[in-house]
């Protein structure tokens, strides 16, 4: 569950650290669930996104959010307790490690059932997808987010919003490619045509976020197919 972009983040230390030292604390569970991640290294989201996220959602007041890469389910209950009672999340996973996390922390805390848990590939349970969503989320493989995002614009509702977190490979996405390690070409190329494609495409709004690793937010302006 190791992922070494968690200890490299975008934005310089001393900011993240005094947003991490004044971060707003979150109510139980997601409080304990998060500090057992973050003494297990487990992949979620920083604390600093976290805030975000809690400012964010008050203001918008969306009612439904669509996430790809549920890990141990600790954003998923995020989301969920910001929309309230009326909310609902899918949430898509294909890591059975992270599956078996997910289900037991969905288990013991959804405790209004608002999180569906869909398991396998992304790229082959968007298609399967009925609903449309206020809000989306992709954290799961870095490489596949530009081959994903039209299929999950597609389950956005216009004016609805996509956030794409860790964008920025600890700051490395701009870096010459013959600076960018062999093992890490592929990924930094993808992520680097996702964010020309999106800060290209007519009818999407974007702004890069820099939060943890990079958070990419777009707005679904029109009702269109989307490529990339």
């Amino acid at each position: 569950m190791h992922n070494e972009m968690l200890h490299h983040p975008a934005i310089p230390a001393p900011l993240r650290e005094f947003l991490r030292a004044h971060g707003q604390p979150l109510p139980e569970p997601l409080n304990t669930l998060e500090n057992q991640a973050r003494a297990a290294d487990v992949p979620i989201i920083p604390h600093e996104t976290v805030d975000f996220f809690q400012t964010w959602f008050r203001q918008v007041h969306p009612t439904s959010v669509l996430e790809l890469g549920t890990a141990i389910g600790f954003s998923a209950l995020l989301f969920a307790q910001l929309m309230g009672p009326a909310g609902r999340v899918t949430t898509l996973e294909r890591a059975p490690i992270m599956i078996g996390h997910a289900q037991a922390n969905l288990a013991q805390y959804d405790t209004a059932q608002q999180i569906t848990l869909r398991t396998g590939d992304a790229t082959t349970l968007l298609p399967t997808l009925t609903d449309t969503y206020d809000v989306a989320f992709m954290d799961s493989a870095k490489a596949q987010y530009i081959h994903q995002l039209s299929l999950v614009l597609a389950r956005v509702k216009v004016g609805g919003t996509v956030f794409i977190d860790d964008v920025l490979q600890g700051g490395t996405i701009f870096l010459p490619e013959t600076e960018i390690p062999h093992r890490l070409k592929g990924i930094h190329l993808n992520l680097r045509q996702l964010l020309e494609s999106v800060f290209a495409a007519k009818g999407l709004t974007a702004t890069l976020i820099p939060l943890g690793d990079g958070l990419l937010m777009m707005t679904k302006d029109v009702d269109q197919d989307f490529t990339f």
